[in-house]
């Protein structure tokens, strides 16, 4: 019996396929459209648009749905989008891979954090770290959680520390500390100064909080302690960045939420003071991020097991703060 022949569309693609094409769709993706994908890759909007069709026309797929005010990934698109993603980190990787055949630990540790990540352990193995391997620079890119979690999936970002609402499947979590959330007000607030406060006072003042404060979101025991006392205030102001919410507090526009040891030095400089309630503050996690599919270079294996080590050694109540 003579054996159906090979499908030879797969054999030609490998052959043919402009890579860039690729690159081009992954950023139409990542940007929601045409127009924005032009402005971020600093070309015209037609060699975009020419650039997908002919991507388009090389896998015979319609790979986004596009019409007035619509923009959407077909099967085929989303079954791309992954792949490219995951191509686009590996390439990028090269350069990386190749200055670390070198014999000395040398090269960069990218490091994607959200806002004010207070860990002192971690600030530890950073220390020691850089003193055993004086020769290794350090690049950490401060970013909301969810772009945290996106620059580790995409291999821009040897790991990631951030607060987690969805984990996504091809990312690996490991539960760096604990922190615990307080509300605070500053010093122009009526209630600054005063002190056996019932969480009851909180209920109609006005509010300033993180843009994750959702119940659907990673501040959510935050969001469904406000939930529970009823605090139905008029939220005047969010912010993905911690320091931008501390600076709405202590201007006065409302109370709000904080990590409790992340502010203490601004509790005893009077600059914030602190809220009910007193016992049982919400907790929140934050969590060490890393890609099992990334080729570490050696200097940033060494550094993410010389972190995992010192997590090992500590019990969560040791990285557990300001309860």
């Amino acid at each position: 019996m003579v054996p159906k022949a090979l499908d030879p569309i797969p054999e030609r693609l490998s052959r043919e396929l402009d890579w860039n094409l690729l690159h081009v769709f992954m950023v139409i993706v990542q940007e929601g459209g045409i127009t924005r994908a032009a402005d971020r890759l600093l070309l015209r909007q037609p060699s975009v648009s020419n650039a997908l069709k002919r991507l388009e026309q090389q896998l015979d797929r319609r790979l986004i749905e596009r019409a007035r005010g619509r923009f959407q990934l077909t099967e085929a698109g989303r079954l791309l989008y992954r792949e490219c993603v995951e191509i686009y980190g590996s390439v990028s990787r090269l350069a990386v891979m190749l200055r670390d055949s070198r014999e000395a630990v040398a090269g960069e540790i990218s490091i994607a954090a959200a806002s004010h990540v207070v860990c002192p352990f971690y600030d530890q193995v950073l220390s020691e770290f850089q003193a055993t391997h004086p020769h290794i620079s350090y690049s950490i890119e401060i970013s909301t959680s969810s772009v945290v979690q996106q620059k580790v999936l995409q291999k821009e970002a040897t790991m990631g520390f951030c607060l987690v609402s969805e984990p996504h499947p091809r990312l690996h979590y490991e539960h760096l500390f604990r922190e615990h959330f307080g509300f605070f007000c500053g010093p122009r607030h009526r209630l600054f100064g005063r002190r056996g406060l019932s969480l009851s006072v909180l209920r109609h003042e006005a509010f300033v909080s993180f843009k994750t404060d959702q119940l659907s979101d990673a501040l959510r025991p935050v969001a469904l302690l406000r939930e529970q006392v009823g605090m139905g205030g008029r939220i005047v102001g969010t912010s993905s960045h911690l320091e931008e919410v501390r600076r709405m507090i202590i201007a006065g526009l409302g109370i709000g939420p904080l990590p409790i040891h992340v502010v203490e030095r601004d509790v005893r400089e009077g600059l914030l003071w602190r809220l009910p309630p007193y016992d049982e503050p919400p907790i929140i996690d934050i969590y060490l991020v890393t890609n099992p599919r990334m080729n570490h270079s050696r200097a940033e294996s060494l550094f993410v097991e010389a972190l995992r080590r010192r997590m090992a050694e500590l019990p969560l109540s040791s990285r557990t703060y300001a309860s």
